[in-house]
């Protein structure tokens, strides 16, 4: 089975090589790596050119922002699964995808997605995403598996489609919340840590993006002829910040 990793990186000059280490450290041979670069004026290329060799396809080009470069990645991988590895975060351990296809071999699955850990800019531990096994309802509550633990066989993008451009923040929401719920793909919790993340991405930066996330959440509940409740969706959004917020204190102690 082949895997397909796509990263996508714009001025990340102070994390990207830790990144592709962490990639090419990997255990298992059958994969290809994928590096779609969105026209970086800092150091980044010349960081990702001394591991020309060892990288499949690398693209820098401008882009319609990091959905449309992700897109790219898609269109362009060949492997039977597909994962995405943010250019500022780094895998758990060297076997994750040796783990992951083991869970495509021995289950009838389409996807699978597992836990991550947050790092903060010290590298101390900020908080842990753990995740659970899907049943319809959960992205209501405000429930959405780790994006970046998230592996998909090919086929699911090209039967149920890629990631909308029009969102700013939540088309990996909305995407995951296509492929479970609407059309029901058979997935797996992988009650295992994937991904060592940054904290301090995109869909974690306070209230406008929280702001911006429940809208286009449901905007996706709208536009897939699902009913959305806001009131019960921000009381678990409420609840989560809250546990969120404890972890984070408890890490610090």
């Amino acid at each position: 089975m082949k895997v397909s990793i796509v990263t996508v990186v714009y001025n990340n000059e102070n994390t990207i090589e830790h990144c592709i280490k962490s990639v090419l450290s990997q255990n298992y041979d059958n994969f290809e790596y994928i590096l779609i670069d969105g026209c970086s004026s800092d150091n980044t290329m010349n960081i990702i050119d001394k591991y020309k060799e060892n990288i499949d396809i690398i693209i820098s080009e401008i882009d319609n922002g990091i959905y449309d470069a992700m897109n790219k990645g898609l269109r362009i991988s060949t492997g039977d699964v597909i994962g995405f590895l943010n250019s500022d975060d780094i895998f758990y351990s060297e076997n994750i995808i040796s783990n992951i296809v083991d869970q495509f071999k021995n289950n009838d699955i389409d996807c699978c997605y597992g836990n991550l850990i947050f790092k903060n800019i010290n590298g101390s531990i900020s908080r842990n995403w753990i995740s659970k096994d899907f049943y319809s309802g959960l992205f209501q509550r405000s429930w959405t598996p780790a994006h970046p633990t998230f592996y998909c066989k090919k086929e699911m993008y090209d039967k149920y489609g890629f990631y909308r451009t029009d969102y700013k923040i939540a088309a990996d929401v909305d995407l995951m919340f296509r492929f479970l719920d609407i059309h029901g793909i058979n997935s797996k919790f992988i009650d295992q840590y994937f991904v060592i993340m940054s904290d301090g991405g995109v869909s974690n930066r306070g209230i406008k993006s929280t702001f911006t996330i429940t809208k286009e959440v449901r905007n996706s509940f709208i536009e897939n002829k699902q009913p959305f409740n806001l009131l019960v969706y921000l009381i678990y959004k409420f609840i989560k910040i809250i546990r969120q917020k404890n972890e984070s204190t408890n890490n610090r102690v």
